[in-house]
């Protein structure tokens, strides 16, 4: 299905990223947020989701409406001069046949948006836009932030089912099983009648665990491209091209500013 999608650009993802983000929200609001203030969870954590979607909503926003970068016949020039041809990945003679422009280093043109775009990344669906030179930053953001939401919402679903277990003692109840005979509660069983008894939060729960790890994964792997000045791109094609990675690199806080303060930005103003 993505993969359908990604063939050209539309807003179906973007409607089922806030349809997603609507009803984790609802369901917390709904039943966790109200069960936490009467166990007397910390507020602050209680209502530090809300504070986190806030900022994400922000970046995401952001990364949906920001020119990513795109090179016209105007910038041309300009574009050409930011970064210096390495002549193994990208080379000063390579025109897009689509555009009809010389290539910038870094830059790659994006059959979705039907345009090449600056210290191209990728494009990305869930937003409807590329990823390049002018919002990159914004994306980190946006993928840090999400990360968070999704952490502060499960530990506060967890630590409200620990609650739960604790005072009610469940962990020290015991059950007769089909044979009569008497058991101690099992972790299997404390799930088994969290899940009976809260299925919405538990499934919830389960939802924002796998969130974390892949999106969290993911997270992790951008910012280590983006601190060594690498893009998905180049570290795509890296794989294939030997000796592909040389002379982007300008030490980590280099590297930083250059996504937090673009360098045509920057270029432009000096």
């Amino acid at each position: 299905v993505i993969h359908f999608f990604s063939g050209f650009r539309s807003g179906a993802f973007v409607f089922l990223h806030l349809i997603l983000d609507s009803l984790v929200f609802a369901e917390y609001t709904w039943e966790v947020l109200d069960y936490s203030l009467e166990l007397e969870l910390n507020w602050m954590l209680v209502f530090l989701p809300y504070v986190l979607i806030t900022g994400n909503l922000y970046y995401f926003y952001k990364c949906c409406t920001t020119d990513p970068g795109r090179v016209t016949a105007q910038n041309e020039s300009f574009c050409i001069g930011v970064y210096e041809y390495d002549e193994i990945m990208f080379h000063r003679s390579n025109k897009c046949p689509t555009c009809d422009l010389i290539k910038p280093a870094r830059s790659k043109h994006c059959g979705v948006c039907g345009c090449c775009i600056q210290r191209f990344d990728h494009h990305c669906v869930w937003v409807n836009n590329c990823i390049g030179a002018l919002n990159i930053r914004y994306f980190l953001l946006y993928l840090l932030s999400l990360t968070l939401t999704a952490v502060s919402l499960a530990a506060v679903m967890t630590a409200f089912l620990l609650q739960v277990v604790l005072l009610s003692h469940m962990m020290t109840a015991a059950y007769v099983d089909s044979e009569g005979h008497q058991e101690i509660a099992s972790l299997a069983y404390v799930i088994q009648h969290l899940f009976l008894t809260f299925p919405r939060i538990v499934f919830t729960l389960g939802f924002l665990f796998l969130l974390i790890l892949f999106l969290g994964g993911y997270t992790c792997f951008l910012w280590y491209l983006s601190i060594t000045n690498r893009t998905t791109n180049e570290w795509y094609k890296a794989r294939w091209i030997p000796d592909s990675r040389k002379g982007f690199s300008r030490g980590i806080v280099g590297n930083l500013k250059e996504i937090f303060q673009p360098y045509t930005l920057y270029k432009k103003e000096r």
